[in-house]
């Protein structure tokens, strides 16, 4: 009896810590306290039914461990989970089947050098479990998590390889009776356990470096971006020093239009140079970076022959010009794109930037082919083949989310609209055009 006890304490401990395990690997549909306090209901229920199995049915349970807390536990989290696919599978499967190569080797040990007293196994469980949470917890959770955010496919394979071995181990140490009691299947055992343990490390190595791939790419999007950036505040200054220079040749002729007399002509000279210069001098908003974005577009969508027009509401003090700019440079060039293949008449295109308290909200908006359709929390499909395009959107997300924020894009009446909002300052001076 006291040998039973120690079995099923030792079962109840490794249940805790296989759903500390797989909450923080998966994705919830809800927030974190909800998550946890829902996992824990779900868990709870799982032990109480369980453990009365272990106390009526003794070793018996281990083959009905699959029906009464595997399934029962999948489809559970399965419900609370964001994602439903190939990433929520191998989740589940690879935090059960870590647990359950736990309970194996445990039971081995003891069967083998505890003399089957269930202390060693008690012992062995009380210092592995918290040990391997700590491991996922400390090297695995975080790129694990970034990686189900950033890589959408390829889940499917590594998830159906997880659950055959899952269930590979169940049947060879439950079926047709516990592996302790089987002592000529105990080599078999080993060595699925050892094939288990190199075709994981396989697999995460695998995992880990596609993360860092991804990461990389990443980097060199951002890199990209702030190049483009600068590249655009050294255009503008370019032009500006370009009109410095022609001053000169403008005041020259000015001079002599008037010493002769034609007062018609001077006026008309002036408002041709005033023509030229307002793309590149009209300060359209108070930050030099912002401003040289949006003079480089407004001169690209004088290009096909229609007007941005800006309704730019922002303060004076330090902005995240980096992020602001990664913002509006992707969301400018998608629409100077999608107007580019609309008929002149049809071309539209505007931008607005204000102040909601500590929120900055910029809507970028323009008219779009009629067949397109975007729902408000979807992306749309890049339609480009070749390699480099197709970050726009996902750039723009990224960048809202480093500065707590949000973005949304969406189709209505004919317009192609995307709403951003991120975390900076306050209003005190406005712009209007």
């Amino acid at each position: 009896m006291d040998n039973m006890f120690l079995r099923d304490l030792s079962i109840y401990w490794s249940l805790i810590h296989l759903a500390l395990i797989f909450v923080m690997l998966f994705q919830s549909r809800f927030d974190r306290k909800r998550t946890w306090i829902l996992s824990g209901v779900g868990i709870g229920v799982l032990m109480l039914f369980n453990g009365i199995g272990l106390a009526v049915l003794g070793n018996q349970m281990g083959k009905l461990f699959l029906l009464t807390c595997s399934l029962p536990s999948l489809l559970y989290f399965w419900i609370l989970s964001e994602d439903r696919k190939g990433k929520f599978l191998l989740t589940f499967c690879l935090a059960d089947t870590m647990c359950l190569w736990v309970l194996v080797a445990t039971n081995l040990l003891d069967t083998y050098l505890g003399g089957g007293h269930k202390v060693l196994m008690l012992v062995s469980r009380f210092i592995l479990f918290p040990l391997l949470e700590y491991l996922v917890y400390r090297y695995f959770r975080k790129p694990y998590l970034e990686l189900q955010k950033t890589v959408d496919k390829g889940w499917g394979i590594f998830s159906g390889m997880t659950m055959l071995y899952y269930v590979l181990l169940a049947v060879v140490s439950n079926f047709p009776t516990n592996i302790a009691e089987r002592p000529e299947d105990t080599p078999m055992c080993l060595l699925i356990l050892l094939l288990m343990f190199f075709t994981y490390a396989t697999m995460f190595t695998a995992l880990y470096r596609q993360f860092l791939l991804n990461r990389k790419q990443q980097s060199e999007r951002i890199l990209s971006e702030q190049k483009y950036s600068l590249e655009l505040q050294l255009e503008n200054q370019q032009e500006i020093r370009k009109l410095k220079h022609d001053m000169k040749t403008h005041t020259v002729t000015l001079s002599g239009l008037l010493s002769a007399g034609k007062t018609a002509e001077a006026a008309d000279y002036l408002k041709n140079m005033e023509a030229e210069m307002e793309p590149v001098l009209q300060p359209i908003c108070s930050n030099a970076y912002l401003n040289a974005v949006f003079s480089y577009y407004a001169r690209k969508f004088q290009e096909l022959d229609m007007c941005l027009r800006l309704d730019i509401q922002i303060s004076e003090e330090k902005l995240p010009y980096m992020e602001l700019c990664r913002i509006l440079s992707n969301a400018l060039e998608n629409a100077w794109e999608a107007s580019a293949e609309l008929p002149v008449k049809e071309r539209e295109a505007s931008v607005q930037m204000k102040y909601s308290r500590d929120y900055l909200l910029i809507r970028i908006k323009n008219k779009c082919r009629r067949d397109l359709s975007v729902e408000r929390h979807s992306l749309p499909k890049s339609g480009k083949k070749e390699p480099g395009h197709g970050f726009g959107l996902t750039s723009i997300q990224e960048a809202a989310a480093s500065l707590d924020g949000e973005m949304f894009a969406y189709t209505d009446s004919g317009n192609f609209v995307l709403d951003v909002m991120v975390k900076t300052g306050k209003v005190e001076t406005t712009y209007e055009f």
